[in-house]
């Protein structure tokens, strides 16, 4: 399989007159190999006995979605001798008597900054760039203050808002800066097969603009446009499974829990309690929260109620009331995204009787207020109940916490 034309163009960026590459554009468009080959490649080919920057989300990530591949290439191996080390996420690059290091950094908060600090660095390379705080950006740049240093972002498109997008891709003679605007046709390594399943994981809305059609767009209108009534809403949709209760707990706010039949690859969702403190005037205590689960369940046996971690004290009476607790996956962005997935593939229908789950699908909006990508905190306890389940039982990966009996 050949180099795309965008492809070839990251690896000749290190032979033009610009200091900054940034990639930007749809997911799974190839940018990420290809700068860290052309990154490694020109580090070896200009310097000796310097030190570099590799930049994720966090280390662990950079380590996974940059180093690991990387070091797995055949390309590599054969051109370079390789050694990682974990004890400082360091990767030893040589080629006869020219040595290299290139140090692994994790760029998750505000905080993150202090942890590149102090270094001097001959070059930089940020993946994912826009999941970063600018001060960690900010002083991972400061680094290169060796003569010659260049510096390589990539990254998927986020808000228009964005400091990345401002300060950075507005900016590019400013910053003497080459960008590079990815597609998924960009990628010939890609079937048509794969490339179709990737813009199916996101049918509509905000995410499809990003990460399909690669677009710096701001987060408006509705968080699921495309739900109906007509594909997923239905009567008598249970099948065999596994039954669970997802709930997104609150007291003046309101506490939203749901029923739900689970195959393994599509779920039912066979009715729900919706409960607002505020609206009612009128307080319930855990204890009553404990019943109304069990009357949800009646006689069901549930695998596990899903429940965000922070009700500590309302797991703990799930406890004692003999059920099991699987802290939910909280990561809101996330979330939206496989919700969304499931209901355009399908997996995730509802029960007429659902009605607040279904009211809420119609209200549940984008902060268009917000700088930051962000639901409106209105008509979201179900839609949060709903994002709990997926993540964590569709999606998988909490913590399971047994107890003995159960119900």
């Amino acid at each position: 399989m050949g180099l795309s034309a965008k492809q070839k163009q990251i690896l000749a960026f290190p032979y033009t007159r610009y200091d900054v590459l940034i990639a930007d554009g749809a997911i799974r468009s190839g940018k990420t190999s290809f700068m860290t080959i052309g990154f490694i490649d020109d580090a070896m080919r200009r310097y000796k006995n310097q030190r570099f920057g590799i930049c994720g989300k966090t280390v662990g990530s950079a380590i996974k979605n940059i180093l690991m591949p990387y070091m797995t290439l055949r390309y590599a191996n054969k051109k370079y001798e390789l050694k990682w080390s974990r004890s400082d996420n360091t990767l030893t690059v040589r080629k006869g008597k020219r040595t290299n290091i290139f140090e692994v950094f994790g760029g998750k908060d505000e905080s993150s900054f202090a942890l590149i600090q102090g270094r001097t660095l001959a070059g930089l390379l940020v993946d994912e760039v826009a999941l970063m705080p600018k001060s960690f950006v900010d002083q991972a740049v400061s680094r290169c203050s060796v003569d010659g240093s260049k510096i390589w972002f990539n990254c998927n498109p986020a808000s228009p808002e964005h400091f990345f997008y401002k300060e950075w891709i507005l900016k590019l003679r400013e910053k003497n800066a080459y960008r590079i605007h990815f597609l998924l046709e960009d990628n010939p390594s890609l079937s048509d097969a794969i490339r179709k399943r990737y813009e199916n994981m996101y049918p509509s809305g905000v995410f499809r603009r990003r990460y399909i059609l690669g677009e710096w767009c701001v987060a408006d209108g509705l968080v699921y446009p495309f739900f109906s009534r007509e594909k997923h809403v239905k009567e008598n949709a249970v099948q065999l499974g596994k039954y669970y209760i997802s709930v997104d707990y609150g007291v003046q706010n309101a506490f939203s829990a749901g029923l739900w039949c689970w195959d393994g690859k599509t779920a039912y969702r066979i009715a729900e309690w919706y409960y607002s403190g505020r609206e009612k005037q009128v307080q319930l205590s855990n204890a009553r929260y404990v019943e109304e689960i069990k009357k949800l369940a009646g006689d069901r046996k549930i695998t596990a109620v899903i429940v965000d971690p922070s009700a500590t004290a309302f797991i703990v009476e799930l406890v004692q009331a003999g059920f099991r607790v699987q802290k939910a996956k909280n990561d809101v962005l996330n979330g939206i995204q496989r919700v969304g997935t499931a209901l355009d593939q399908g997996r995730l229908s509802f029960s007429p009787q659902c009605a607040d789950s279904i009211r809420e699908f119609g209200l549940y909006s984008w902060d268009e207020k917000s700088t930051e990508d962000r639901p409106v905190k209105e008509n979201d306890h179900a839609m949060d109940d709903i994002r709990y389940f997926v993540s964590t039982i569709m999606h998988g990966g909490a913590t399971l916490h047994k107890v003995q009996g159960g119900i």
